[in-house]
């Protein structure tokens, strides 16, 4: 054998000065080429995984290269997605370089200024990327099969580096010929398989391509792959800068087919690149390493300079190979003792007998020569010619000794799970059972469901005592204080790599087992549930050791907050928080006892979201599938990450990972992050029975699909019968999804479909699966009683064109020699792009968001009710938000519709007085009010309904959610437009009944003021002709004469007094007409209301007029509603006898009107007709006999005599002023403000004042009346505040009249802190004072006044928008006077500033109560129907439905109450029912009540008596429903004894309830 020795170089001093200067100018050529290439910032800093995988504008778009410095990162983004094209990246000017004929290790490659060696660029890229970022890129090099580094050069600092750490990732599968068993494989990691090394090194120049032969050498003839750079592909005819010395690795592979293989066991082959007299090290290190060592030669060299033969060399066993010979080489072969065999001559073969005499050379060695080696063992070869490692780093070494001293300790894995890992396994399963037991009560049977519950919170809290008790083991010390540390990375990855290979013992043999068994049809399926099993149960990774972190976490968290194990695990949420943004999995779901740990998860999201705030949006992308249908792999290439990726069904639950989005693109995405969450595998519906996994797959389904904004369905053909089955599951989950408003995206990828008309010829396969797809969306709607939902593209947003990718298969070829197909990672990409164009439409969740959408679809789904009557914390604040938006525009509408029914009212109650009443009748006025009004409110409905739309296409505050809520709103919008169109017109027509009756008084009045001022003037003339002067005395005595005189003579006109009680009940018979003939026959009798509502009213006097079927309280709540209810209606009447005006008969129907709808809302009491009558007859009693007394009272104090003889003084002293012809300026200005202006004012102010006080108070307390659930809120708060029982059972029995107290109470203390109620009188005075004030100044500027007469007249027609002024007094005050209009302006305004500061002392005067009684329209009426919503309880508990506004679909309430603080009791032990009805809803008790016609009927089924209920599962069973139990507790005994019942039975835990959980219960977020 002959050897060439490395340390025999006969050199002269000339060669050695130029090999010196050649390291110095590599230094300097080095940094200029990564200049070159925009690396030099990363030789120092470092580029890293996390950076390369960041998602940038070029990672989804297809720029050309322009420049040098693009080349690097187009290398890396194609290498990351696995494209065989990686290395041939290329500038666009660099292809018209020349290429030159010589071989690609030439010195005579071609330079370009604008090309680049792939070379060169892989050497580069290399040299400035961390370990993590080189150990990715060698191992998606190894799967694109390119040769991978294994001696890196770099001779800016003259060190060559071991690449072992870097390639410590690759796993390699293959078969070799030598197994026994030809169904066995070997499985592990390429750096520990010993196998013979074959180096191929370059002696001078050769003119055959020694890359190229290469490649052939290890091609099957029919799968030729470039495993190695050659001069022939893109840029490889480029001079290399700085990849001479690079030495590459390659593997060939046996896949156990001998008509395939090239050689039948495993070989490593090595390539170095450049001349080996100019790479000493690198040529040493070969020749101790290698097997057989291959040197392409030039012939000149060929001579005994240059080789020797050792005499005790038995390896490397050397073959030279040249491209002919001729005498000089035969010379120098027997001159030099060479071997002949060992020469290799390519002469006039082609390449393929060229390459198959290589391989025969090559296979005869290896059969005879058993050396072998690993890469792992070249280490120490590496150290001793001081060649650096790249393992040997210090940080990576004691990460190696943390992760030894863990895996150990592992014998057998079971046990070591058992030993060092006890909090998940059993405790866990356990532990995940009860959670879903509290939820789903299956297991309830007769027992009471609140003693279950708490029964089941006992057993929970004992298994985390377990936990506790067990703590915290030495392994898991080991591991927390090593992902402590900075070299964390390196830890968790020699730990992965250290429990695969622990686990590569076992789980290869079991997963080819499953995996055959899973495709063998007459296979065992039991078999196949019990190899799935062992495969668990045999899986030991770095997920458990996290799981046990997040155990630990959970545990501690239930102890004391002061506990010192509790703070002293604390800082684990933060650490997995810091491994999800270094790039690391994160298990979501716990794929084992299909769990996900709440507490840890919450904590871990939080600290997220604090270490990247405000950089807190994300997109989250998951794909499902069948198992072992390429999902992971899928995710991996579209997005460079490294979920595990195995055959069999490797991945279990759900995991997660981060990547980040560049700046940049994070402006056109508005997302920061993009989440993608890769999923375990789908079972078939025939497995799903063997183990229960068909339930552990749909909630899995229901809570990803619930996650994403896109879904992908990874659709493998082989599966794609089975794929049938899975398609019903995921269906499910888009149907649940599209209820409550979440919009998706569904794209679906057909894997291993290669033909490239594939979406053209599948236009036939595409329709049937949508024909399937609309067929299980129908049948799952069916089975959700959703009919509405006809089609797939119903509930998800489905393109059959642009929603469907077809992708061929992962490799080209057969593996394990197989590289990645071209055709898969281009389609890959496509997808990838697809994603990113609907990112663009999309809006982003924040990290908060996406962590309460998990918590509440996770409880959702544990309840399983899944999600159609699921209304988790963003959907209800999201609800919140909206109500909160429409509440303000509601009270804007109303706001504005009171000012403008003022100033109606007042136009229509001064018609006539101050204008030419000609023109048009007040029926005229009357109805074109009414026109007007119907069109302000359609203005203000419509803005209403452009507001809901805008507020819905501007998508804030999760507005898709409530998708279906927007009928409701639109709909309230109708309604509130139909409310104030009834309440307008009632105000309307009564301004119009009262006008019409006051122009007939006030023409009777004119008469007889008109004949008793031409009387007045008539003895004013008398007694100025007399001569003599007259005395006060003596014009007195001649005034009363004729006052008497005149008097007498008026004829007597006098409103005759009407039959009001009559009259109201004819409007009663006329309300009634529509009820049956006992009604009619009953109401035949009543001739007089006299003799009714003279009592207390007695709703249970008559049973009869109940339903068959009463419950206990049932006669109490009855009597409850007819109090309220004649309260208000006591109250309209008083309002009405303030206002002094006639009785008109709006007033009846208006409360016909309130008994109707009061009785409308309670119709769950199912109230008689005769029932009603009795009511509305006691009501109409006492109403008509106060009405008659309103018209009485009216009609006396307007009677025109009676109003003549109140103004017989004012005659009089104008009498004696104008005889004595004094100045009346001051007193007339005085009587005007007195008697028109100042009550004028204060009734206007009694108008405005309640509205602008609710105004203010919805203002100031928003927090209050914001919304209904908002207030709901305070109410609780406030009552838990007071800690009162009677506040409480108030609350209960008697909702509105608690609540309208608390409303008044809340205005009370507002008004009266800080002189508030003082400061808005006095602000709205001076805002009418100021409009006076105008009138008088513009009036005074008028030229064409000029009498005191039309002065006064003119100030009242320019007021007369806002104030209603008596036009008797008017009359009076303007006639039988002598003042001058100027000077009378002048004593006016300070007649009107004595006036203002009148009002202010009476503003001052006056009590609160007293000004709150006098207000036409109070505050805490408009409050109330602000924030009332329908009135509707909930028909077990009697909480009150928080839906917003009348009109809505459903009635809903947030926090359901203990059944027995609506009374509810046992009718055996006459006990009061602690269960919840949101508890209740989902076991299989029974109830009864009058609505079931007293007969037992299952509360599951309640819908069926109360469909316009939806009563959904407890939320959050561990805060929301905590205050109700503990007000139940607490008042047990009184509630008991007030309800004339047993005190409940309280489960022990509700006595356990802290102060601070009912106050956290009641924040805005629970």
């Amino acid at each position: 054998m002959s050897s060439i020795c490395p340390c025999h170089w006969q050199r002269g001093k000339e060669l050695e000065r130029g090999v010196c200067l050649v390291i110095c100018n590599q230094g300097n050529i080095v940094k200029k080429f990564l200049e070159n290439l925009g690396l030099v910032k990363y030789y120092d800093e470092m580029l890293t995984l996390h950076t390369v995988l960041q998602i940038d504008k070029n990672s989804v778009t297809d720029v050309p290269v322009q420049s040098l410095s693009d080349l690097p990162w187009l290398f890396l983004k194609r290498l990351m997605m696995l494209q065989r094209t990686a290395r041939n990246v290329k500038c666009l000017s660099s292809d018209e370089t020349e290429d030159s004929d010589c071989d690609d290790d030439h010195e005579t490659e071609s330079d370009c200024p604008q090309s680049v060696n792939p070379l060169d660029i892989l050497t580069a890229v290399f040299l400035c990327s961390d370990s993590f970022l080189q150990q990715e890129m060698i191992m998606k090099m190894s799967m694109c099969q390119f040769a991978v580094p294994l001696l890196l050069p770099n001779s800016d600092n003259n060190q060559i580096t071991l690449m072992l750490w870097a390639m410590r990732d690759i796993v390699k599968k293959y078969r070799p010929h030598s197994l026994l068993d030809p169904s066995r494989f070997v499985e592990e990691r390429i750096v520990l398989s010993e196998m013979p090394l074959v180096s191929f090194v370059r002696l001078g120049r050769c003119n055959i391509s020694k890359s190229e032969i290469l490649n052939k050498l290890l091609s099957n003839p029919q799968q030729y792959t470039d495993i190695f750079v050659h001069f022939n592909m893109d840029c490889g005819n480029i001079n290399k800068k700085i990849s001479n010395g690079l030495v590459e690795m390659a593997w060939y592979l046996p896949c156990g087919n001998k008509n395939i293989d090239v050689f039948p066991e495993p070989v490593a082959i090595a390539n170095l690149r450049g001349d080996i007299r100019d790479f000493e090290t690198q040529y040493s290190f070969l020749c101790e390493a290698s097997t057989v060592v291959f040197v392409f030669f030039e012939s000149q060299l060929l001579d005994s300079e240059l080789i020797s033969v050792p005499s005790q060399k038995s390896t490397p066993q050397l073959f030279f190979v040249g491209d002919s010979i001729n005498e000089s080489i035969k010379a120098t072969v027997r001159k030099i003792h060479l071997n002949k065999s060992n020469l290799i001559f390519k002469a006039e073969q082609n390449d393929a007998d060229f390459v198959g005499k290589i391989q025969s050379k090559l296979q005869d060695v290896i059969k005879y020569n058993n050396y072998k080696t690993s890469v792992g063992h070249l280490a120490k070869t590496a150290q001793k010619l001081k060649i650096l490692v790249d393992e040997d780093a210090e940080e990576c070494q004691r990460a190696k000794a943390s992760a030894d001293g863990i895996t150990s300790k592992i014998n057998d894995i079971v046990q070591f799970k058992e030993e060092e890992l006890p909090l998940q396994g059993g405790i866990l399963m356990k532990l995940a059972k009860l959670e879903k037991e509290e939820c789903r009560l299956t297991k309830v049977g007769n027992n009471n469901i609140e003693d279950y519950k708490n029964l089941l919170l006992m057993v929970k809290n004992n298994l985390r005592k377990d936990q506790c008790s067990k703590g915290m083991s030495a392994t898991m010390s080991c591991f927390i204080n090593a992902i402590s540390t900075p070299e964390r990375a390196y830890f968790l990855k020699w730990l992965r790599i250290n429990l695969e290979n622990c686990s590569h013992e076992v789980l290869p043999r079991l997963r080819e087992m499953y995996k055959q068994k899973f495709q063998d049809i007459s296979g065992s399926k039991t078999e196949i549930a019990e190899l799935d099993k062992k495969i668990s149960n045999s899986s030991l990774g770095v997920e458990h050791f996290i799981r046990e972190m997040s155990q630990l976490y959970e545990a501690a968290v239930s102890l004391p907050e002061d506990a010192l194990s509790r703070k002293q695990l604390e800082h684990l949420p933060k650490l997995c928080a810091q491994l999800l943004l270094d790039g690391f999995s994160l298990e979501l779901v716990d794929g084992d006892s299909s769990n996900i740990p709440e507490k840890w998860i919450t904590s871990v999201f939080s600290e997220l979201n604090t270490l990247v705030q405000p950089k807190n949006k994300i997109m989250v992308v998951t794909v499902l599938g069948v198992q072992s249908s390429g999902k992971s792999t899928l995710l991996n290439t579209m997005f460079g990450v490294q979920f595990a990726v195995s055959s069999g069904r490797c991945t279990r639950g759900a995991f997660m990972q981060l990547i980040k989005v560049t700046e940049e693109l994070a402006a056109e995405l508005k997302c920061d992050y993009i989440v993608i969450i890769d999923t375990e595998g789908l079972k078939s519906p025939e497995l799903a029975q063997l183990d229960n996994s068909y339930e552990h797959d749909n909630e899995l389904a229901t809570l990803v699909v619930g996650l994403s904004d896109v879904t992908i369905v990874n659709i493998a053909m082989e599966n794609s019968t089975e794929m049938k089955d899975i398609l019903q599951i995921i269906v499910h989950a888009f149907l649940r999804m599209k209820e409550i408003g979440k919009k998706h995206t569904c794209l679906f990828v057909h894997q291993n479909v290669a033909d490239v008309s594939a979406h053209d010829s599948n236009m036939r396969d595409r329709k049937f699966l949508l024909e399937q797809l609309n067929e299980m969306t129908q049948a799952a709607a069916k089975m959700e009683n959703k009919l509405e939902f006809k089609k797939f593209t119903d509930v998800i947003n489905y393109d059959t064109e642009t929603g469907d990718h077809y992708i061929p298969g992962l490799w080209h070829g057969n593996p394990p020699m197989a590289p990645v197909s071209i055709g898969y990672t281009e389609s890959v990409y496509a997808l990838k792009k697809h994603i990113m164009e609907i990112f663009r439409g999309y809006k982003p969740s924040d990290i908060n968001d996406f962590l309460r959408w998990t918590k509440d679809l996770w409880t959702a789904v544990k309840y399983e009710k899944f999600i159609f009557s699921f209304r988790n914390s963003l959907v209800a604040d999201a609800y919140m938000k909206l109500c909160t938006e429409y509440n303000t525009w509601d009270w804007t509408l109303r706001k504005q519709m009171h000012t403008w029914a003022l100033e109606a009212e007042t136009k229509i109650l001064n018609y006539g007085k101050f204008d030419n009443s000609e023109e048009c009748t007040i029926e005229d006025v009357h109805f074109h009010l009414i026109q007007k009004a119907d069109i302000e409110l359609s203005k203000g409905q419509n803005e209403i309904f452009d507001k809901i739309k805008l507020y819905y296409e501007q998508g804030e505050g999760h507005v898709e959610l409530v998708e279906s809520y927007q009928q409701d709103f639109i709909n309230s919008a109708k309604s509130l437009k139909t409310e104030l169109s009834n309440s307008i017109r009632i105000k309307l027509d009564a301004a119009l009944s009262r006008r019409n009756g006051m122009m007939k008084v006030e023409g009777i009045k004119k008469t007889y003021m008109d004949t008793m001022e031409k009387k007045v003037l008539d003895l004013l003339k008398l007694c100025r002709e007399n001569k003599s002067d007259m005395s006060d005395s003596m014009l007195d005595e001649a005034f009363e004469k004729m006052w008497q005189k005149t008097v007498r003579a008026l004829p007597y006109i006098s409103p005759q007094p009407q039959d009001i009680i009559t009259r109201v009940l004819l409007h009663l018979r006329k309300n009634l007409e529509s009820k049956g003939s006992s009604v009619a026959q009953s109401l035949d009798k009543v001739k007089d209301l006299n003799s009714y509502g003279q009592e207390k009213f007695n709703a249970k006097k008559d049973k009869k007029c109940f339903f068959k079927f009463i419950f206990p309280n049932y006669i109490q709540l009855v009597q409850e509603m007819s109090d309220n209810l004649i309260m208000d209606c006591w109250e309209f009447i008083k309002a009405k006898c303030q206002s002094k005006d006639d009785y008109d008969d709006t007033y009846i129907r208006e409360i016909l009107n309130m008994i109707d709808e009061k009785l409308k809302a309670h119709e769950d009491l199912k109230l008689k007709d005769d029932f009603e009558l009795n009511l509305k007859l006691h009501i109409c009693g006492f109403a008509s006999r106060e009405f008659q007394k309103i018209h009485i009272q009216f009609i006396e104090e307007n009677n025109p005599r009676t109003a003549l003889e109140t103004f017989k003084e004012t005659y009089r002293s104008d009498f004696i002023d104008l005889y004595s012809k004094q100045d009346q300026c001051q007193k007339k200005a005085d009587e005007f403000m007195r008697k028109c202006l100042k009550p004028s004012v204060q009734k206007y102010m009694s108008e405005v004042l309640g509205p602008e006080m609710a105004d203010e108070m919805i203002g100031e307390h928003s927090d209050i009346f914001s919304s209904r659930m908002a207030f709901q809120r305070f109410i609780l708060k406030n009552l838990f505040d007071k800690k009162d029982f009677k506040s409480y059972l108030c609350l209960i029995i008697s909702y509105e009249t608690y609540v309208k107290d608390f409303i008044c109470d809340k205005i009370r203390e507002h008004f009266t802190a800080e002189n508030r109620m003082i400061k808005l009188e006095e602000k709205l005075l001076k805002k009418v004072i100021s409009e006076i004030i105008k009138a008088i100044e513009d009036t005074e500027m008028d030229p064409k006044i000029n009498d005191i007469k039309g002065f006064i007249q003119d100030i009242c027609r320019n007021l007369q928008k806002k104030l209603v002024i008596p036009r008797d007094i008017v009359d009076k005050i303007s006639t039988l006077n002598n003042a001058n209009p100027k000077k009378f302006a002048e004593s006016l305004q300070y007649s009107v500033k004595d006036m203002d500061e009148s009002l202010k002392e009476s503003f001052q005067a006056r009590n609160f109560e007293s000004k709150i009684e006098h207000l036409q329209t109070k505050p805490m009426d408009v409050l109330f129907k602000h924030i009332q919503g329908c009135g509707k309880q909930c028909p077990f508990c009697k909480a009150p439905c928080e839906a917003r506004g009348e009109v809505h679909a459903t009635h809903f309430v947030s926090v359901h109450r203990p059944e027995g603080l609506g009374r509810y009791r046992f009718d055996d032990s006459k006990k009061l029912v602690t269960d919840v009805c949101s508890s209740l809803v989902l076991g299989d008790t029974h109830f009864k009540c009058h609505d079931t016609n007293d007969q037992w009927y299952p509360y599951k089924d309640y819908e069926k008596i109360y469909p316009d209920w939806q009563i959904d599962p407890d939320p959050n069973k561990e805060s929301s429903d905590v205050y109700w139990k503990y007000v139940m507790a607490k008042f047990n005994d009184q509630f008991a004894e007030e309800y004339n019942a047993k005190p409940a039975d309280i489960p022990s835990s509700w006595r356990e309830i802290e102060e601070a959980e009912v106050e956290k219960s009641l924040l805005p977020c629970n």
